[in-house]
């Protein structure tokens, strides 16, 4: 099934997590978009980044709404999918004493989110939600994957309205 997350959509289930008292912060597209405050492209899927100790609830609240788990994935990354193709790729994490959020990836290292990451804003229909911050956005896209045009489209994006820096594997090639 070809899945697309529309702001629809995405924006429901983002107030499903917020009246259940959990803090989610966007990634990914949806992410890219939030931060703009408009949507520029369709998204397969909302990335979200959530606190470990709310799985339980938030895998509860998705379950009400027949989302299931797929195959594949580790206890820190997974993605959830209802019948009706959409998708909510979750990466759960802890924060550290410096408020860091410690991610574990599935080779066993673990990934650092910089704390002032969480403090990114944007918003989805006009709805105000969470998201991480440009600076750190593109620091996420930088390492781990070599990225697709919809990447470096979302990265310039990011850099013509915020004026970040892309390091070079985030610039088209000339």
């Amino acid at each position: 099934m070809n899945s697309e997350m529309p702001a629809e959509a995405a924006l429901d289930l983002l107030r499903l997590f917020d009246a259940a008292g959990i803090d989610v912060w966007l990634d990914g597209g949806w992410a890219v978009d939030a931060a703009l405050g408009v949507q520029t492209r369709s998204h397969k899927d909302l990335d979200i980044l959530v606190q470990i100790s709310d799985l339980p609830q938030l895998r509860q609240i998705l379950d009400a709404r027949e989302f299931r788990t797929k195959e594949g994935g580790t206890e820190s990354n997974f993605v959830l999918a209802d019948g009706n193709g959409l998708e909510v790729d979750v990466h759960a994490f802890v924060f550290d004493e410096t408020g860091n959020g410690v991610y574990r990836m599935s080779n066993g290292n673990d990934w650092i989110f910089p704390a002032g990451g969480f403090a990114g804003q944007g918003e989805i229909l006009g709805f105000k939600v969470r998201c991480l911050s440009p600076e750190v956005q593109v620091l996420c896209h930088a390492h781990g994957y070599v990225p697709k045009e919809k990447d470096l489209r979302d990265m310039e994006l990011l850099e013509a309205r915020f004026g970040v820096e892309l390091p070079p594997n985030l610039r088209r090639q000339t």
